[in-house]
């Protein structure tokens, strides 16, 4: 991290009573990775005409989320191929909720929910890369293709011009359980920029600047309370990084991320500056998660971090939540308890993003997707579990000005194989374009070239756009 000395016993961690300089702490902490810091030369997101003024969150449920205990419980059909959470009854004429979600279902007007969600990949990493490439990489050996999000930025700009945040982050959480942290790592690893260089990788707030562990600045207490002075004592340091041989060719975007802090992009990841009753709405903390190790759920932090990121200029945001891998084994629980665990914190956190997006006048603006490696098997398995199962995916839409309150597809009377058209990760990906760009001033603009314009041409999901 970027140090301050102020000449006390303490660093600035102590220092609180100056926000500006706590926002700079934590965004320099955690927003000043290499990736991110090549984003404003890599391009801004200002003077393209095909751009919307939309953005999109994309949580993630690593380990495959059921799609039958989620958003196609199918009580009406003999066990084992139905819910065991039951279901909870919407608004909407024929769709139903799992069990865990009834906060979520009273949302029910908001949501389209894809029941015909497919692709082939069983493989855990090979599955995650598969989809949050959006069919780019077509066998998720890493190899090929792009992560939907750089893509995006790639499309956008790698940065917002005003307050330099970044297009494309990624909001993990701090796992303690070891297979939560590998399902962690699958995702990071399926966010990846691919060719398209690593001024379009994800940028993780959590995440620390190797550059900046050993910078110091050398400032009086006194000279905290002048911003000016701060200011020069983060030019001089950029100077010194710049007289850095070993820092060389990198100094540029270490100056780059402090002066992103200095216009105050550093405050979107200071949770303080929010209404306490918001942080109540979205606090899950009272849910425990885990399966050797617990901790309190973060994913109601990391919506509300979300919906910040995305209020200050961020164009795509990854959520990950992990531990939905419900085999009922050494490292996961069954379907049942599992729901219990992840599906209520998940039900508390989404409902309050859709409520406080709808009271901002975000909810337009902001497209929510919701999905994961594949789904789970029709069947359970002797321990209560249900196993890897591609052919039928958990995939739902909320918000961003697309048709909502609707089931698109039919799955069969057993939940194991789509009724109607399939809908792949190519057609995810292609809606998620669709949504957020013009595409036929996409197609024309010279700086596009033709194989990501190209990404396009599948058909987005009928009956969204």
């Amino acid at each position: 991290m970027l140090t301050f000395t102020t000449g006390h016993a303490r660093d600035c961690r102590g220092a609180t009573r100056r926000d500006f300089l706590a926002a700079g702490t934590l965004a320099l902490g955690g927003l000043a990775l290499p990736q991110l810091l090549a984003a404003r030369e890599a391009g801004a997101a200002s003077g393209k005409s095909y751009v919307r003024d939309r953005a999109i969150v994309l949580l993630f449920l690593g380990g495959g989320a059921s799609h039958i205990e989620t958003f196609n419980p199918n009580v009406d059909a003999p066990a084992p191929y139905a819910s065991v959470t039951g279901e909870v009854k919407t608004r909407i004429p024929g769709l139903a909720l799992g069990g865990t979600f009834p906060q979520l279902a009273q949302h029910a007007d908001k949501l389209a929910v894809v029941r015909s969600f497919s692709h082939d990949n069983g493989n855990h990493p090979k599955a995650i890369i598969h989809v949050l490439s959006g069919g780019t990489d077509p066998t998720g050996d890493g190899k090929a293709g792009q992560s939907m999000g750089s893509l995006y930025a790639r499309l956008r700009g790698a940065n917002h011009e005003a307050s330099g945040l970044p297009t494309n982050c990624l909001v993990t959480s701090d796992e303690v359980d070891g297979q939560y942290r590998t399902e962690r790592g699958r995702v990071e690893a399926g966010s990846r920029p691919g060719t398209l260089g690593l001024a379009y990788a994800p940028f993780d707030p959590s995440g620390g600047s190797q550059l900046l562990k050993n910078l110091n600045l050398n400032i009086s207490a006194e000279r905290l309370d002048d911003r000016k002075s701060l200011l020069a004592g983060l030019d001089r340091a950029s100077r010194a990084i710049d007289a850095d041989g070993s820092l060389a060719g990198a100094s540029r975007f270490e100056t780059q991320a402090l002066d992103m802090i200095v216009r105050g992009a550093g405050s979107a990841f200071d949770l303080r500056r929010e209404d306490p009753r918001t942080i109540e709405r979205y606090d899950t903390s009272g849910f425990r998660v885990g399966k050797k190790l617990f901790q309190p759920s973060s994913l109601g932090r990391q919506m509300l971090l979300a919906r910040r990121l995305v209020e200050a200029g961020c164009g795509f945001v990854t959520v990950q939540n992990s531990g939905w891998d419900m085999h009922a084994d050494g490292n996961n629980p069954g379907i049942g308890p599992g729901m219990e665990m992840l599906g209520r914190p998940l039900d508390k956190a989404v409902s309050a993003f859709l409520s406080d997006c709808q009271e901002r006048g975000l909810l337009d603006r902001v497209l929510l997707v919701i999905t994961g490696d594949f789904g789970r098997t029709p069947t359970i398995n002797q321990r209560g579990g249900r196993d890897h199962y591609p052919k039928l995916c958990t995939l739902a839409f909320a918000g961003g000005g697309l048709a909502s309150g609707q089931i698109i597809g039919r799955a069969s009377r057993k939940n194991d194989a789509p009724l109607s058209e399939p809908i792949g990760p190519a057609n995810l990906l292609s809606t998620v374009l669709h949504a957020q760009f013009d595409i036929g001033q996409m197609r024309l603009d010279p700086g596009v070239p033709r194989e990501l314009a190209q990404l396009a041409e599948p058909p987005p999901i009928a009956g969204l756009m």
